[in-house]
This record gives C-alpha cells, sequence and structure tokens, in this order.
C-alpha cells in the first residue's frame, strides 16, 4: 500500500498527465480552429512541404521514413511533434552549457603522444582508436582493468573504494532511488565530508524522478555539491529528451567506476522488480582515470550554470604511483549538442573490424539502419554475431521493439539469445578476444541521438576475455530465438511490432 501511494504522489504521477494534457489540449485547439476555418487543405500542403524537406536532410533514412509516415497520416499531430522534436535540437542552454564543458575537456585531454604510432596495435584497432582520438578522447596505457559481471559482485570494491576517498569524490548517475544501497553510499559520503573530502554529485532529473522533491537541496544541506541535470518541468517541451544517462565515480583521480549499474537496490539484486537484474560494470586505475575525471567536471561546468564560480581543473589532477600495465584503454563520452555519433561510431568499429565473433548484450535491440546493416553484413561475411537481450523485460512496448528487429538479422545468421532469468541491462561489445566496449549506450535512437552518454574501448586487456567469458556464461542460462519462433508468433502481435518498429525513430 505504501509503494502504491508513494507511486501516485510521485513527480512522474504529477508531471507526465500534466505534459498529456498539454499536448492533447494542443492537438485539439490546432484541430478545431482548422476544422472551422475550413483550412485542412493548408494543413496538408504544410504537410507535403515537410515531407520534401525532410527528405533532403542529412539524416538517418529510417528515422525520415517514420517522420514522413506520420506527417502524412496525421498531419495536425505530426507537424507539430515534428517542429518540437523532429530535428532533434537540443535547447539553447544545454547546447551553450555543454559546448562549453566540451571545450574545456578538450583542452585538457589533449596528449603529445598519440597510439596511432603503435606498432603493437593492429592497424584496423589502431584506426578505431583514432577515431576517438580526432574525437578528443586519448588512449592510455598504465591502467588497470577490473570487470564486475553483475551489480552484487561490483557494489562490495564501489563502496570500498569510496571509503578510501582522501580528496574528493565525483559520482555522476542517471538514476537515484532511495533504498538500502543508497543509503550506505549516502553514510559513506556524511563521513567523508566530516574527513574534509569534497563530494559532487550530478544526477539526472528524470531517471530520478523517484527521489523526492529538491532533493539536491537535501544534500547541499549535508555539504554536498549536488545537481539535478535537466530539471524535469510541467511542460511540453523538447529539452526533456535530453538526459544525462553516464555513470561515472571518481576518487582522488586515482579509481574510476562506470558501467551499466545505477545506485538502485534492484541493480544489485536486493528487490526483484523484473527476475534476476544482470549488469556490468568497470573499474579503472591508472592513467585512464584523468578522461573521466575531466568528464565529470566538464559537465559540472554546465550545471552550474553561467553564475557559477570557475573550475580549477589541475587541482583535481592529483598524481599517483602508477604500475607499468599492458594494453590499451580509452574512456569516451558522447553527447547530442554536436554532429558527431562518438557512442554508435564506437559501436559500429566494433563490429565492422571483428574477423571472427562479435558478441553484443543490449538490453533495447532497437536499431537505426546503419547498425542493422553492419550486424547483418559481418554476419553474412562469417563473422560469429551473438546477441543477448532481456528475457523479462523492464518495458513492455520497447520489448516488443526489440522483437521487432529480429528477422532480418536471424536471417542474416545473426544468433539471438533471451535472457530466461531476468532482465539483461548490461552494455557490452566484446570481439575476437581483443577488444571490447563497456558503457552506459544502448543500441537504441536515445542513446545515439539524444541523450549525454560515456563508454570505455579496452584493447588487449584481461578483461576483454572476461567480457567474452561472461556473455558465455549468460548464453547458457538462455533461450535462443529462431526464425521459426519469429514466424510462429501470433500474427497480430507480428504486425503490432511491424507498426512499432516504423516508428522507432520517434522514441
Amino acid at each position: 500500500m505504501r509503494k502504491i501511494l508513494k507511486l501516485l504522489t510521485s513527480r512522474l504521477m504529477i508531471i507526465g498527465p500534466l505534459i498529456l494534457l498539454q499536448f492533447g489540449l494542443f492537438v485539439s485547439v490546432v484541430y478545431q480552429a482548422s476544422l472551422f476555418n475550413k483550412v485542412i487543405p493548408v494543413v496538408e500542403v504544410l504537410a507535403v512541404l515537410a515531407v520534401l524537406f525532410i527528405i533532403n536532410r542529412q539524416r538517418d533514412p529510417y528515422s525520415k521514413l517514420s517522420w514522413c509516415c506520420l506527417i502524412l497520416g496525421l498531419p495536425v499531430i505530426g507537424l507539430p511533434l515534428y517542429f518540437l522534436s523532429g530535428e532533434r535540437q537540443v535547447p539553447k542552454k544545454i547546447q551553450n552549457g555543454t559546448i562549453l564543458a566540451d571545450q574545456k575537456m578538450a583542452g585538457l585531454l589533449g596528449t603529445s603522444r598519440s597510439v596511432r604510432a603503435e606498432e603493437r596495435i593492429e592497424p584496423d584497432m589502431r584506426a578505431t582508436f583514432s577515431y576517438g582520438e580526432r574525437c578528443g578522447f586519448p588512449a592510455y596505457q598504465n591502467t588497470t582493468v577490473s570487470y564486475y559481471a553483475s551489480g552484487e559482485e561490483w557494489f562490495p570494491d564501489y563502496l570500498e573504494a569510496l571509503r578510501s576517498a582522501k580528496h574528493y569524490i565525483f559520482i555522476e548517475f542517471f538514476i537515484l532511488r532511495e533504498g538500502s544501497c543508497w543509503e550506505e553510499v549516502l553514510a559513506i559520503l556524511k563521513q567523508k565530508i566530516a574527513e574534509g573530502v569534497e563530494v559532487k554529485i550530478i544526477y539526472d532529473d528524470f531517471g530520478s524522478v523517484e527521489m523526492p522533491w529538491h532533493y539536491d537541496r537535501k544534500l547541499q544541506a549535508m555539504g554536498i555539491e549536488a545537481h539535478r541535470f535537466n530539471h524535469l518541468r510541467p511542460a511540453f517541451i523538447i529539452q526533456m529528451n535530453n538526459r544525462d544517462h553516464r555513470k561515472i565515480t571518481i576518487i582522488d583521480n586515482r579509481v574510476a567506476f562506470t558501467g551499466g549499474v545505477n545506485l538502485s537496490d534492484e541493480y544489485v539484486n536486493r528487490i526483484r522488480r523484473f527476475g534476476y537484474w544482470k549488469d556490468s560494470a568497470l573499474r579503472l586505475e591508472g592513467e585512464a582515470v584523468w578522461s573521466l575525471t575531466v568528464m565529470f567536471l566538464g559537465l559540472l561546468t554546465h550545471v552550474r550554470g553561467a553564475g557559477g564560480s570557475p573550475i580549477d581543473y589541475e587541482k583535481y589532477h592529483i598524481e599517483h604511483q602508477i604500475a607499468p600495465s599492458s594494453g590499451y584503454v580509452q574512456p569516451y563520452s558522447d553527447s547530442p549538442t554536436d554532429d558527431e555519433l562518438v557512442a554508435l561510431n564506437m559501436h559500429l568499429n566494433i563490429v565492422n573490424h571483428a574477423r571472427d565473433y562479435v558478441y553484443i548484450d543490449s538490453p533495447y535491440l532497437i536499431l537505426n539502419e546503419t547498425m542493422k546493416d553492419a550486424l547483418i553484413l559481418a554476419a553474412k561475411n562469417g563473422v560469429d554475431v551473438r546477441i543477448l537481450t532481456p528475457g523479462i523485460p523492464d518495458k513492455i512496448i520497447v520489448n516488443q521493439m526489440t522483437k521487432g528487429n529480429y528477422l532480418p538479422l536471424l536471417k542474416a545468421g545473426v544468433r539471438i539469445y533471451e535472457y530466461t532469468p531476468g532482465f539483461d541491462h548490461c552494455k557490452n561489445f566484446v570481439a575476437d578476444d581483443r577488444a571490447a566496449i563497456v558503457g552506459t549506450a544502448n543500441t537504441d535512437y536515445r542513446s545515439y541521438y539524444l541523450h549525454f552518454e560515456n563508454g570505455v574501448l579496452l584493447y588487449q586487456k584481461g578483461a576483454v576475455i572476461q567480457i567474452r567469458e561472461d556473455f558465455e556464461q549468460s548464453i547458457e542460462k538462455s533461450r535462443e530465438i529462431t526464425v521459426d519462433d519469429v514466424n510462429s508468433t501470433f500474427i497480430l502481435v507480428r504486425l503490432f511490432r511491424a507498426v512499432l518498429t516504423l516508428f522507432v525513430p520517434l522514441v
């Protein structure tokens, strides 16, 4: 009963209906005005002009098709929706703030030594690292990497690392949710503040919608510098699309964590919402931690705003004794405020350069045509392409969109598995026992085009083998999907998936 009451009084239950009501009233007013003033032909002409404009835009053809169908089929709804969100324009405040953050990062992440000249790196992987460097993200050696195959494996080490902080703790998550995990973290943070350690937190306001109103103020009263990213408002505006989906924690520029896990009890299986929650994370120690430190401070520049005090980046560039380590590590981030699709292109590079196999964990297999074509071509080239998706979904409609992508992949030879024990939330790519990515970006439009994301490219690290072994152990517990399974699905369900697939770029 308490859970139901909490849900009914949550911000989402208040803000969500208000947004829907605004859109409903807007469409109603437009429709009635059109009807009574007999200007429907004008609307239809505008729809045709909008379609011609969309066709000539430089963007994903799948996205073009979806918008054209919506605008021509329902112009009164499609036209205002397209003008509000179709061009995926980032609001000016976020655009300006994060561009400033990126400029700060660019100056601090410059490196005099590029791995492009490293002969030990195979030419195709050298090209992948080169792409990341051209986007402003150095590759590092002398960085140890630990891979966690579950949230409950990750969390004790995470807490221990927080306890070890001497100078500062930076925390950035998409989801903070009240529960035992957050209580344990917060208790450590309070203790560290008492010891004189700086604590700074950024959390996404939509992802953390279940937290109390103005929870950032409560944290600030404790001595934590806390910021909500992109405040959730009861208004039908485009900026609600752009979320901070990153998961980054840095301790003293010595240790960093990232991956799929958020600070919420289901991520460590203390509560069960969708069966067993399968997730992954990385721990970095060494030179590459600086990139994640700078990424956090860059976004902190934005959330502090124009009136915020300037950040002394060098203050946080604490040097540590670093043990030599083989292999290469390239942390990167992605932002919707530029024209570079870093997360998508890093994923594509792993797929396109795979020789023997590429294994992918994806909670949401909602592919654009570029990624779908790359997977199909890799499979037809003889690469062993396997994808693991959830057996128990967290979002029914999104899971039906995922299933709607199965058939063309299966026909090309891609093998798809559904994780029977529960929900697979990992965002892992691993190929040929040499390269892997662990990050926050899903294989969907929101992650590739709308969200702020981050990830880590690994090459010739022991963790790569661990990621492959984790995938293989997961598919042993999973059900393999076949062409016959898809074709035997009830015809109305397949029709529903086909309709959903058409509108994938709009969600």
